[in-house]
């Protein structure tokens, strides 16, 4: 082989080392991108093992009259036919259990229709769905970016975008966890803080959307424990409630508050309760007309007003109980400054114990 000859092979087979070279560099760096980008995404769902379980203290406006209850998903296993996650699931509220099996989807752990839950749990069903199962309308499989500038818009005039907006290190009573913040802006801030490597959120406070004023909670949830196996069931048990109560009138419109003394309700002694009515913003409605009834577990009315005034957005009760047990006050705003509610029933439900 001639010189010339030798340096031309030698040429070519530097060439072909060097493409060899320059290809495996390309797949490495595909290799970091696609890994690098698989491990910034999150979606509601990511990571869930079977044989794990996840309980949240949750305040939903549309659920238990906006008082926060227990919620405890137990991912028993998946079922690969059906493609959702079967997830016994354990609702604590007032001292009351109720317990069914979820059937979560893979897609972004929203209930499935095929769930066995009795009818006195759905409520709280669509509270898991409002809350700690919200962001899945915004981050289904396979997700967004946790460094995304837009994960999208809520229904809603005015207000900024859902994206994440920076890290939080947040204090559960489960423990602490590192966090990008997902927050929007209407009115006031609103956020909810995702660890990348658990499949709900951590912790979320939000409000509802108002164009004034004080806005009440829309949803709030801290994730209170999670473990490995099956939790137990709790009992149920009679909890005495502590005064005050604040609670928001189904449709948002007011608020009322029941405070009461002596705070341990007794048989055969009165028990004062005073009533405190105010609107959307957290203002003192004036000139509020009432309605307040009390009744026992076994639908037997103790009392029953109508017509209460509350010119100051103030009012007085007395009842005097004679018999221990649960008990059930009803608050209707009848009308405000002259003007009637109209056909919806503007109330709140508080719910009681006489103690023996």
């Amino acid at each position: 082989m001639t010189m010339t000859g030798k340096t031309a092979t030698s040429k070519l087979i530097l060439l072909f080392f060097a493409t060899i070279a320059l290809v495996g560099m390309c797949l490495n760096h595909a290799y970091f991108v696609t890994n690098a980008y698989a491990q910034n995404t999150w979606y509601v769902g990511k990571g869930v093992q079977p044989n794990t379980f996840y309980t949240y203290q949750i305040q939903d406006h549309d659920t238990n009259q906006g008082q926060p209850f227990l919620m405890t998903i137990y991912f028993k296993q998946f079922n690969s036919t059906g493609n959702y996650w079967v997830a016994p699931a354990i609702v604590v509220s007032q001292g009351k259990v109720y317990n069914g099996t979820l059937h979560l989807s893979d897609l972004d752990l929203t209930p499935l229709g095929s769930s066995k839950v009795p009818l006195e749990m759905r409520d709280y069903v669509s509270g898991y769905k409002n809350s700690v199962a919200w962001l899945s309308s915004f981050v289904p499989k396979p997700g967004q970016s946790l460094t995304a500038p837009y994960w999208g818009k809520i229904a809603a005039i005015g207000g900024s975008p859902v994206a994440p907006s920076g890290s939080a290190t947040v204090n559960v009573p489960a423990g602490t966890f590192s966090t990008t913040v997902v927050s929007w802006h209407y009115g006031v801030d609103n956020s909810i803080y995702v660890n990348p490597d658990m499949p709900y959120p951590i912790k979320a406070q939000t409000f509802a959307a108002t164009t004034g004023g004080s806005p009440p909670v829309q949803f709030a949830f801290e994730l209170q424990a999670t473990g490995h196996g099956q939790p137990p069931i709790p009992k149920s048990q009679v909890i005495a409630p502590k005064s005050p109560m604040t609670i928001t009138t189904a449709r948002g419109t007011y608020t009322i508050t029941l405070a009461w003394q002596p705070e341990t309700i007794v048989p055969n002694k009165p028990t004062q309760f005073g009533i405190l009515f105010q609107d959307s913003s957290g203002n003192t409605a004036s000139g509020v007309t009432y309605s307040f009834k009390v009744t026992d577990a076994g639908g037997t009315v103790i009392k029953d007003v109508h017509d209460q005034q509350a010119a100051n957005g103030e009012g007085q009760q007395m009842v005097t109980f004679t018999k221990p047990g649960p008990v059930s006050a009803v608050v209707t705003v009848d009308s405000v400054s002259g003007t009637p509610t109209g056909e919806f029933v503007e109330s709140s439900t508080f719910g009681l114990l006489v103690q023996g």
